[in-house]
């Protein structure tokens, strides 16, 4: 029996091969929406089934049953009910394209980024604008747009709202991801719903909801390695102090809280007002994070990724910096840690990562060369397909410049490891 992951995987390719025809980026959709085709099918869709309510469409698909069944006039009386029904549907979408909501406008407001199979909460809000004309207003209903092969809504559509005039009315709506990247989404809508709830009136349309699917930081309590800091001329600029290695920068007046051991009191003397000194932090520990992507298993490539947030979160947690970080073949700088950046943008630059090429140790130190004189370690994340060779070149490569290279391999206990969400401790 295949393992539980496998099983997700299996389903991964099902829903990306059952919408291979649909463009998963949205200016791809938009680009087919401009053709001659896409103008044809989004006028046929939008005219007749996109204008039916989810209780309309079901009526539509018992309609067609019915007809099938009652093609046969002189046999049975089921084409009557038919009629009714097509009567029914014809007369709801006549009268709800009289419902135009043009004093209505919609905001979706939703998180820049969500963790992989997490559920994301996306509020629709209406607002109407005042007026005076003391119309009665339909029911509004507010649907979300078709997801990419990856998405999948949680729940049932939501009911309708009424918006009042000069307020508004929300609809939460959840759905959730099971792959990493930048998503955009189509536009949320909302229309008005006829008299009897079959149609509804011409939509009014949300702005595009971009949407970072971010990887799982695993759980990494502790790395292999104590890290010493290195100089850094001229410090780090808006870095938070810490430890002992500090150089004086100047001094400047005091501001209350300042430390009273930093009183300058010769400038103090000389100006009337009190002065502090200001220090210069100018030691620093600075790490860069290295991701091998050439695997094949597309398992092993999640976990890798897993574990390199997991070790910018902790690194980040403690008083290191991470300067850089290389995933493939593309080198991303950041400095993320010590009040200097969050560890949501690393986890945006690792929600884009892809496979990359084989590990090459000439072109991979070529691409670090730059910054390996202001890093004071590398941690290095390898896959079960990575060259022996090629690996130990980067090592040495790196330790020739005087850091510290820590390899992580990610091998079958690793991969166990991290399914099970369990601390990790070198």
């Amino acid at each position: 029996m295949p393992s539980q992951s496998r099983r997700d995987a299996m389903k991964i390719d099902f829903a990306r091969l059952n919408h291979i025809l649909i463009p998963t980026r949205k200016d791809e959709r938009d680009r087919f929406r401009e053709t001659r085709v896409g103008r044809l099918a989004g006028s046929l869709v939008g005219a007749f089934w996109g204008s039916l309510t989810d209780e309309g469409r079901s009526l539509l698909l018992v309609g067609f049953v019915i007809g099938a069944l009652s093609i046969d006039v002189r046999a049975t009386s089921g084409y009557v009910f038919f009629a009714v029904l097509a009567g029914a549907l014809a007369g709801s979408l006549a009268a709800a394209r009289k419902l135009r909501i043009g004093d209505v406008t919609l905001a979706v407001d939703a998180p820049r980024h969500v963790t992989i199979g997490e559920p994301v909460t996306f509020s629709v809000t209406c607002s109407r604008r005042a007026a005076s004309s003391g119309a009665t207003h339909r029911p509004l209903r507010v649907r979300g747009p078709f997801l990419p092969w990856d998405g999948k809504w949680i729940d049932e559509a939501p009911a309708e709202i009424v918006a009042p005039e000069g307020g508004s009315a929300s609809a939460a709506m959840r759905a959730r991801f099971v792959a990493r990247g930048l998503h955009h989404l189509d536009p949320f809508t909302a229309a008005a719903v006829a008299p009897i709830g079959l149609a509804c009136g011409p939509r009014r349309e949300s702005e595009a909801v971009k949407l970072y699917v971010v990887p799982r930081v695993a759980n990494v309590v502790r790395l292999p390695f104590t890290i010493a800091s290195r100089h850094q001329p001229g410090g780090v600029a808006l870095a938070s102090k810490s430890g002992e290695a500090m150089d004086l920068h100047g001094v400047r007046p005091y501001r209350p809280g300042d430390p009273v051991r930093d009183l300058h009191a010769r400038s103090w003397a000389r100006t009337g007002l009190p002065v502090v000194r200001e220090y210069q932090q100018e030691y620093f520990t600075r790490v860069g994070v290295v991701l091998d992507t050439d695997v094949v298993d597309r398992d092993e490539l999640e976990a890798a990724i897993e574990l390199a947030a997991g070790v910018v979160a902790h690194l980040a947690g403690g008083e290191a910096l991470v300067d850089v970080l290389v995933a493939g073949d593309r080198v991303h700088e950041l400095t993320v840690g010590r009040s200097l950046g969050r560890l949501d943008q690393a986890l945006e630059l690792l929600a884009t990562v892809e496979r990359g090429s084989a590990l090459r140790a000439p072109e991979l130190l070529a691409r670090l060369e730059r910054y390996l004189d202001r890093l004071s370690a590398v941690v290095f994340i390898t896959l079960r397909d990575a060259s022996e060779e090629q690996r130990a070149g980067v090592e040495r490569g790196i330790a020739d410049h005087g850091i510290a290279c820590t390899t992580l391999h990610v091998d079958g206990d690793l991969l166990a490891s991290l399914a099970a969400r369990k601390e990790l401790a070198w």
